[in-house]
Formats: C-alpha cells, sequence, structure tokens
C-alpha cells in the first residue's frame, strides 16, 4: 500500500517523460535501503532508468578523484562539501536529503548491553573484548568519542575496522565482534544482528547525507528531478522508517 502512494504522488510530480535517460549516480551506503525502495517508483513514473554504484565514503572520493563519471552523487554532507570545491560538483547544488544517528548493534541473540546513559556505555565500551566501527562519518565519531570519554587507551586494542564498503554488520553478524557501531540507517535493520539502540543524547552525533550534481553531467535535469523526488513527504516517510530524519 506504501508503495503504490509514493509511485503515485511521483507519478503526480513527475508525469512520464517523453525523452527517458539512464542516470549514473554514485551513492552512499548509509541511504541504501531507503533508495533501493525509492528509486523504483521514480523510474516507473518517469520513464528513467537510474544505475547506481552503493560503496562507502572512501572509495566514493577515490572514485571521483580518478575521474569516473557520475551524474549524481549522495555522501556525508561534510565529504560532498569536499567534492564541491575541489570542483568535482556543482557549486549551489547540494541538497539535505536525510541524517542519520550511530547505533550499536550485537550478534543476534547475545545479551543486550545498556547504552542507555553515557556512563551506561562507557562501562559496556570497557566490558567489550571487540569492537567494530566503520571507515566512514560514524567511524571517524566513534574513534572521537572514544578519546573524549578517555577511553582510547582501553578500547584501542579491541577495535576492529572494516574495509571501506564493507558493513560493521557483516563482522557482528559473523561474530567477529561482540559490538559494533555504525549509522542506525546502515545497522538498525542488517540481517543476523539485534539492533540495541542510538547512542546516548549527549553524545550523539548527526551525519547528513546530502546529493549533488556532478559537474559536466550529461543527464543533469532526470538527476535534479531524481533529487526533488527524494525530497518528497513519500520519501521522507521511507527515511523515518529506517531510522532516519528527512532533510
Amino acid at each position: 500500500m506504501k508503495r503504490s502512494i509514493v509511485a503515485a504522488a511521483a507519478a503526480v510530480i513527475f508525469p512520464t517523460m517523453t525523452f527517458a535517460s539512464e542516470l549514473k549516480v554514485l551513492s552512499t551506503q548509509a541511504t541504501e535501503d531507503t533508495y533501493r525502495e525509492l528509486v523504483p517508483q521514480f523510474e516507473k513514473a518517469t520513464g528513467h532508468k537510474v544505475a547506481t554504484i552503493f560503496t562507502g565514503t572512501l572509495d566514493a572520493q577515490k572514485r571521483l578523484a580518478a575521474g569516473e563519471n557520475y551524474d549524481m552523487i549522495i555522501m556525508a554532507a561534510p565529504a560532498l562539501d569536499a567534492q564541491i570545491k575541489a570542483g568535482k560538483v556543482v557549486s549551489g547544488s547540494r541538497v539535505d536529503l536525510a541524517k542519520s544517528g550511530v547505533g550499536l548493534a550485537i550478534p543476534k541473540g547475545a545479551p543486550k548491553p545498556d547504552i542507555s546513559t553515557t556512563e551506561a556505555l562507557k562501562k559496556t565500551l570497557l566490558a567489550a573484548k571487540s569492537i567494530g566501527y566503520s571507515t566512514g562519518p560514524s567511524g571517524v565519531y566513534m574513534i572521537s568519542l572514544f578519546e573524549k570519554l578517555g577511553l582510547m587507551d582501553q578500547v584501542k586494542p579491541k577495535l576492529k575496522q572494516t574495509p571501506t564498503g564493507v558493513f560493521v554488520g557483516t563482522i557482528i553478524a559473523n561474530r567477529e565482534v561482540e559490538v559494533g557501531f555504525q549509522q542506525v540507517s546502515e545497522v538498525g535493520n542488517f540481517p543476523g544482528v539485534d539492533y540495541v539502540g542510538p547512542l546516548p543524547a549527549d553524545v550523539q552525533q548527526m551525519t547528513v547525507f546530502s546529493s549533488g550534481i556532478v559537474v559536466d553531467a550529461k543527464e543533469a535535469e532526470p538527476a535534479r528531478a531524481l533529487v526533488k523526488f527524494l525530497t518528497t513527504p513519500e520519501a521522507g516517510a521511507a527515511f523515518r522508517k529506517r531510522g532516519m530524519e528527512p532533510g
């Protein structure tokens, strides 16, 4: 039912175009589940086709630096701003799609630790035998948080970072780590894990994920139409379903 509502809304906003195009999009994995739900509705409504590569932030930056061609990119806002500054993304084209906090997950069936307060989180970190984190914005933040909490010396030997493009949920599900942190949108519904919850509010960090139109994009106008679709109220509901806040 929800899918049909989104499709109907897309059809009203974006009537099928006479000249269909194929867009090339490079996207962060943090928005992947929501994006995969929404894009087929956009394709049906407009006739456009969307070819998307999902990857981690570091790999996305390498791809752009190597000169790979895309029409649109989706990544964490600071990384996108860096691409604008580097002349890879059109200035003024940034549109914030959604934001996500960092959450903790454990292997399915494992006892759930307490992270309801910062003190409880600290105890959980000290008690854990192994801790997973990513190469993306959530991983960068967690390293700074370990330092802020004065725990880096204690947790450093227990840290396991996933390679770029690999979800932290993968090493949690494989029981390579006892606990793992990543964006709520990435770890909240990952197969084989139990989601414990977000970081306490006083140490939480929200990451904004934004879209931008690539300089010299071959399909700039259809790409802008996709951005517009990803900011509709119906798309916002899909983001919320996966623990993100639109805009």
